[in-house]
């Protein structure tokens, strides 16, 4: 898993072969990744599940924290900070977060890895927060800003790992920085004027 997810991350989903895995994993048979895991969609579904379930731990803590109580900034915060706290436990280099852009990328593992993230209790509740504190939004722009905001979590944390592992990060800047940032910027989109409040 760990050398697809490296693999994935660095070429994309389509241009990587199980073979190439194997041989990246120091697997003598082939057909090992084939044997454990099938399609190429599930080795993607079960190394996104591995993360997804990790970054849903700490946001069902954090949600826990709110008990239903928490204003826009607090569910941004318990969107946001999962990601970059887990991120942040993976060392130097990592792939995680770059692995999620292809992912994103791809229309059918967006598809299958949006749904299955969508099942999972944290971010169920941190959806519900959401929807209670944008209630004024009009659905269509409620549903396309969560949208937005999940691309720009996903870009930023991977622009960022990216910076670590190529020495350009600055050093005085860390995930937490970046949580900050992500939680200011997120905020901000969904606060922003609606041009078109019929929509």
């Amino acid at each position: 898993m760990a050398a697809a997810e490296r693999l994935y991350a660095e070429q994309g989903l389509s241009t990587v072969s199980n073979r190439q895995i194997s041989e990246a994993a120091g697997q003598g048979n082939v057909t090992a990744v084939g044997y454990h895991f099938g399609t190429r969609l599930d080795l993607v579904r079960a190394i996104m599940a591995r993360h997804g379930r990790q970054v849903d731990a700490l946001r069902e803590r954090q949600v826990s924290e709110l008990r239903d109580a928490g204003d826009l900034r607090d569910w941004v915060r318990c969107l946001v900070r999962p990601v970059t706290e887990h991120l942040g436990t993976l060392g130097v280099p990592s792939w995680q977060a770059r692995f999620s852009v292809q992912v994103l990328t791809d229309p059918v593992a967006r598809n299958l890895i949006t749904d299955e993230a969508l099942t999972r209790p944290g971010l169920q509740a941190v959806i519900r927060g959401l929807e209670r504190c944008l209630s004024s939004l009009p659905p269509g722009v409620r549903r396309r800003r969560g949208g937005m905001a999940r691309t720009l979590i996903i870009q930023t944390c991977s622009e960022w790992e990216r910076d670590l592992a190529d020495g350009n990060a600055l050093p005085s800047h860390t995930w937490t920085d970046i949580a900050d940032e992500l939680e200011d910027a997120v905020v901000g989109l969904f606060t922003a004027p609606v041009t078109h409040p019929h929509t």
